[in-house]
């Protein structure tokens, strides 16, 4: 399957808002499911179209990544953070994810950055297998940090040297 991966646009937002409630689920996020009618919308305050880089399809988005600093701080400028990822189900399997954090971890290296960091949740094995088989290292646990379906959730945060050879 032929993908591209490109910086989003403010043309991007309804795709990318699209395909954010098509792909929310407790599983991957701690947040409340976004609700357009509330006037929810994909890029805002926290969320610019230069933080992300989308994956096209047929001239369709397919995958998105956001990339971020974690804390904005003169002593972290050397940290970057993922501050999420998506891809359709049906489109999940043909490396996109992994080309979209491949994406991302230049993106931070060309900035500077010789860290990046992202937190996953505790159950949703998928996308920790995803980080481990790129290279990140669990660094850290806050054990039942989220209630989500009645169940505790922990919340992990993850890194990766950016300064190690890519692989």
């Amino acid at each position: 399957m032929a993908f591209e991966i490109r910086l989003a646009t403010a043309a991007d937002e309804d795709g990318l808002a699209e395909l954010d409630l098509a792909t929310w689920s407790s599983l991957a996020s701690p947040a409340p499911k976004p609700l357009p009618e509330s006037g929810w919308t994909f890029f805002d305050d926290r969320t610019k179209p230069e933080q992300i880089h989308v994956a096209v399809s047929d001239e369709k988005i397919v995958g998105y990544v956001k990339l971020s600093r974690e804390i904005d701080l003169p002593s972290t400028q050397h940290v970057r953070s993922i501050h999420g990822l998506a891809v359709y189900p049906h489109f999940r399997g043909f490396g996109i994810a992994k080309a979209l954090m491949r994406v991302a971890e230049a993106q931070a290296r060309a900035e500077g950055a010789t860290k990046m960091t992202l937190r996953v949740l505790g159950h949703n094995e998928p996308a920790r297998g995803l980080y481990a088989s790129l290279g990140y290292e669990v660094e850290g646990v806050l054990r039942g940090l989220f209630r989500l379906d009645e169940v505790y959730v922990d919340d992990i945060v993850m890194a990766l040297d950016l300064t190690a050879a890519v692989s």
